[in-house]
């Protein structure tokens, strides 16, 4: 139901999203926030008229907080209403985001790139720029293990959501791999990958209408085609140009050390 809340969540380059900074502040965050941008169905391309807005991030625990006997709070959720609308916030302390960057995990990935930025700074930008060294071809892993997963839950619940879900992280890995660039936009995928079916497009629409709605579709067909993006992705990770393992390890320490040391810069 984004729409009762007038937000253009239309990725426009990093541009904050128009409604949502004020919003953060109903999230009663108490440490410094580097960046929090929009993930979920909005970042994917097929948000429904009842989805929620995920807004994912990371905040910035004061270095007392990791040198004590006390756990530290390195991940916040808050949820909220918001004109009928739920707003869910999830951010991680900045270490442990850079270690999930580290660990071939494409979602952090695809939230840190997210082109609807609703806070950010300079750590945000220089994180960024930091990017391109933690991609290796494991990441087809990640994209692989949550195709499956997510197909597994279309089969069980005959649901739309899951089986966008499942094309989505597979072309998306797909891409990655040829590429090296993280795109997490099923309508902009469909003419980077040649391999995307062509019904594609209709089961966006189809999902626009509803957020739980059932997928009519001939299950032997798309059975067909997500084994067959899944023997493309592995064909895929076998040829890729990217290492083995990330070469921005030094870089992302140093930088972590020197954020929290020094702060947040606007």
């Amino acid at each position: 139901m984004t729409d009762a809340l007038d937000i253009d969540l239309a990725p426009d380059g990093g541009a904050p999203c128009s409604n949502l900074v004020e919003s953060l502040g109903e999230a009663e965050q108490p440490d410094p926030l580097l960046f929090a941008t929009v993930s979920g169905a909005h970042l994917y391309g097929f948000p429904s008229r009842d989805s929620d807005v995920d807004l994912r991030g990371v905040h910035l625990l004061p270095a007392a907080d990791l040198v004590g006997l006390r756990e530290p709070e390195e991940t916040r959720t808050r949820m909220w209403d918001r004109e009928g609308v739920e707003m869910d916030l999830v951010t991680h302390d900045l270490r442990k985001f850079v270690r999930l960057m580290l660990r071939r995990n494409g979602y952090v990935l695809e939230q840190l790139l997210s082109p609807l930025v609703v806070h950010t700074g300079e750590a945000h930008r220089e994180l960024i720029s930091l990017v391109p060294g933690v991609l290796t071809r494991h990441h087809a892993h990640h994209y692989r293990g949550f195709a499956i997963t997510q197909w597994r839950l279309f089969e069980k619940t005959g649901e739309l959501k899951p089986l966008l879900y499942t094309f989505r992280v597979l072309l998306t890995g797909i891409h990655l791999m040829r590429s090296g660039e993280v795109q997490a936009h099923l309508p902009s995928l469909l003419p980077l990958v040649e391999e995307a079916p062509a019904y594609l497009p209709d089961l966006v629409a189809a999902k626009a209408a509803q957020e739980h709605g059932k997928a009519e579709v001939d299950q032997g067909r798309v059975a067909e085609d997500v084994e067959r993006l899944q023997k493309t992705l592995d064909e895929e990770q076998a040829l890729s140009a990217l290492p083995e393992t990330p070469a921005a390890y030094d870089a992302l320490h140093d930088f972590v050390i020197r954020v929290r040391l020094d702060g947040p810069k606007g």
